[in-house]
């Protein structure tokens, strides 16, 4: 008898090309995939909420897979994370799911941008956080961000690759606060265009170190082309976060 699993999971993004199964590179997807085979026998699709790019992390990403296998969920999430080692991924959470959907069921996604406002070189942070050695004044970073939130056509703040049907999307909300040397961009949203967070980060930087005004952020949104974004920051400082539900949130 098929069951549907949903799966809560956390992952290091450096040593992967990304969340979607490639040809030319190692991926979350794939790496996952791979274990539940070595348990189950059986190749199996993971869907999940989102799709992150290379080198950007995740704190739990939601995703869900069907199996033919009787395996108690706690039984299977021990099993598949054995089978994941060496990779810096871990299944935190194994539950039935029937009718369950990751990635159409979602109502809500939400991402953090780790910025690293310091001279000082990166150690063991490196790949965690973009670092940013001049000072950023957060507080006006924060003030010029809430033009973006809302809906909006996002074209300046989308990659050329992006596959979305339109560049229309509502962000639900946009925060930029500072904890010591840290900078942190938390971003809420139904789904976003893919770099758009990274992109509008970007922009923010450019804020915070005086060389953009509120007003300068606000005429790159209106002017909806590509060529008026100031920076796309490196994917090393974003982490999905949260995925929601109707009924439960993770």
């Amino acid at each position: 008898m098929t069951q549907r699993l949903r799966l809560t999971i956390e992952y290091d993004g450096r040593p992967f090309m990304g969340w979607q199964r490639q040809d030319h590179g190692p991926s979350v997807q794939g790496a996952i995939e791979a274990a539940i085979h070595a348990v189950t026998g059986e190749t199996v699709s993971v869907f999940s909420a989102g799709r992150t790019d290379a080198g950007v992390h995740a704190a739990a990403m939601v995703a869900h897979f069907d199996t033919e296998s009787a395996l108690a969920p706690f039984r299977m999430m021990e099993a598949i994370n054995a089978r994941l080692r060496p990779h810096p991924v871990a299944i935190l959470a194994c539950e039935p799911a029937p009718g369950f959907h990751a990635r159409f069921d979602c109502i809500e996604r939400a991402y953090c941008y780790r910025i690293l406002n310091r001279r000082a070189p990166l150690t063991w942070q490196q790949g965690l956080v973009w670092r940013v050695p001049v000072p950023l004044d957060a507080e006006a970073m924060d003030a010029a961000a809430q033009c973006l939130v809302g809906r909006h056509d996002f074209t300046t703040f989308r990659s050329a690759q992006c596959q979305a049907e339109s560049p229309v999307k509502t962000l639900t909300a946009i925060t930029v606060s500072r904890e010591g040397d840290e900078v942190r961009i938390h971003t809420r949203a139904r789904s976003f265009l893919h770099h758009q967070v990274r992109s509008m980060t970007g922009c923010l930087k450019l804020v915070g170190e005086g060389k953009w005004s509120a007003a300068d952020l606000a005429a790159a949104l209106a002017a909806r082309d590509r060529d008026a974004l100031g920076v796309n920051a490196p994917p090393d400082g974003l982490t999905f976060l949260t995925a929601r539900y109707t009924l439960v949130s993770v």
